[in-house]
């Protein structure tokens, strides 16, 4: 019998093991995607506990506890960090087959050094533990925890409103740094403007119209002034370091429209009105667009996660707000949109560097077909089938990702993982990642299917480096 997560894990042949521990593991991390705070990087946040620390904000591990049967009080509620992590570890053991049980481990193994497995026996000295390390060890710190992953480049996710005032300071501190030869994490905001096309909500939309205003000093009472604000905001981004967006879309929207009827319905839902659902469409559909020429002029990368079934529980929504483990996969058929949204921009030579992200897997083939239409040879892999996501980001789903991309696309040309996290704690993931993809090649080049002598063994091996690495530093 196997030990459990020892040095191979996952690694199920000699090769697997020599590409893993030779080179995916010597490589630093670029975290393009993900959901941190950025007041806790530039803060340098001291974590009060291991509970803040992993459970403060794991939608993921939240729906477990839910299924396990623990009350709310200890998983989102007023229970103290000692009752939640108590609770969570108790959940642990219920989790075999499920990619938690990995991942818990992982994150206890490769920041704490802890080894044993954590359930309700082990539970009060793996707390104890964790906290001391938090509380005492100077490198215990949100940049230090960033340090020790050896995280070279992290974009959170930022609304167009958003002052990146901690971006900013942390950018000076970076700056003094390297004048001193001292290294950090890069951090990089990433513009997220799903509320400035959210007219399905009429008085959040209006609402959010005004902070808008406000950030970019424009009195909006037009589509032209909303559109002038927007790209005012866009261009202090990107004198920020922004390089990158990301839309959060439940299907991609192309209906046709005019700018008259744009502009109508704009006035219709500023001054108060309801849209029909054609108006919606067309509406978000022009955003979409004019967003993505945005990007294309300013040189950005876009990237576009769709597929989420959001907020399904309308009680515990108006309970604890969203983000807290009540959303699903969605079946939206999208490929035609998409098509006729990609075409679009390239027939009018506005289609910039893209990553494309399914939610739902019945949707691989159509993704990883759909990309090699607007492939246009300017740049490798200019248009990308992102990583496995959210539902999807384990060994079967990333697995299914790089098979399909292998049969229908270029593997090779893969820009990689992220985390898509709000945890300091989830760096790991990215090892998950990189031994999955070690053993899927390793497997093949035992099996016979890739030679592994001569040019071919250097070509995997950089492979290998460039799917962990280098393709995303090249491509952002």
């Amino acid at each position: 019998m196997k030990a459990f997560m020892d040095e191979n894990f996952l690694l199920e042949t000699t090769t697997a093991q020599e590409l893993y521990h030779h080179h995916a593991a010597l490589l630093p991390i670029i975290d393009y995607h993900c959901h941190l705070d950025p007041a806790q990087v530039a803060e340098n946040h001291r974590f009060r506990s291991i509970t803040e620390l992993w459970l403060g904000g794991d939608h993921y591990k939240w729906r477990a506890m839910r299924t396990n049967g623990i009350p709310e009080r200890v998983i989102t509620g007023d229970g103290s960090d000692w009752e939640k992590f108590e609770a969570w570890a108790a959940t642990v053991p219920y989790c075999f087959r499920n990619p938690l049980y990995h991942w818990t481990h992982l994150e206890l193994k490769t920041a704490f050094g802890i080894n044993k497995r954590l359930n309700p026996e082990t539970a009060r000295e793996i707390f104890d533990a964790c906290n001391d390390r938090l509380q005492n060890d100077p490198e215990f710190t949100a940049q230090g925890l960033m340090r020790h992953y050896n995280v070279e480049m992290v974009c959170t996710t930022d609304d167009p409103v958003d002052d990146l005032h901690h971006h900013r300071a942390y950018a000076e501190e970076i700056a003094q740094r390297t004048s001193s030869n001292r290294t950090s994490t890069m951090m990089k905001p990433a513009w997220r403007p799903d509320k400035a096309m959210a007219v399905d909500n009429p008085v959040a939309f209006c609402a959010y119209v005004k902070r808008l205003g406000e950030a970019a000093d424009v009195d909006i009472r037009t589509f032209a002034d909303f559109l002038d604000a927007l790209q005012r905001r866009h261009d202090f981004f990107h004198a920020n370091g922004c390089r990158l967006s990301d839309h959060g879309l439940e299907e991609f929207y192309a209906e046709p429209y005019t700018d008259t009827e744009i502009t109508v319905i704009f006035k219709k839902v500023y001054d108060g009105g309801e849209l029909t659902d054609e108006e919606v469409r067309k509406f978000k559909s022009a955003m979409l667009y004019l967003f993505a020429v945005q990007d294309y002029e300013s040189g950005w990368v876009q990237q576009y996660h769709y597929g989420a079934l959001r907020n399904n529980n309308s009680r515990m929504m108006n309970f604890i707000g969203p983000d807290t483990g009540y959303d699903s996969i969605g079946d939206w058929r999208t490929a035609r949109s998409m098509s006729h949204f990609l075409d679009q921009l390239d027939y009018e030579d506005h289609l910039t560097k893209t990553i494309i992200y399914n939610l739902n897997p019945a949707d691989n083939e159509m993704v990883a077909t759909m990309i090699g239409n607007f492939q246009d040879g300017s740049v490798a892999g200019k248009i990308q089938w992102g990583s496995g996501w959210w539902f999807l980001d384990q060994k079967d789903g990333m697995e299914r990702q790089m098979n399909t991309l292998s049969l229908l696309g270029l593997l090779s040309r893969f820009v990689g993982m992220l985390t898509d996290s709000r945890s300091f704690l989830s760096y790991p993931r990215h090892e998950y990642f990189r031994r999955t993809l070690c053993n899927l090649l390793g497997n093949d080049i035992e099996r016979g299917l890739i030679p592994f002598t001569g040019y071919e063994e250097c070509r995997v091996r950089q492979m290998v480096e460039d799917i962990c690495y280098r393709n995303a530093k090249e491509f952002f």
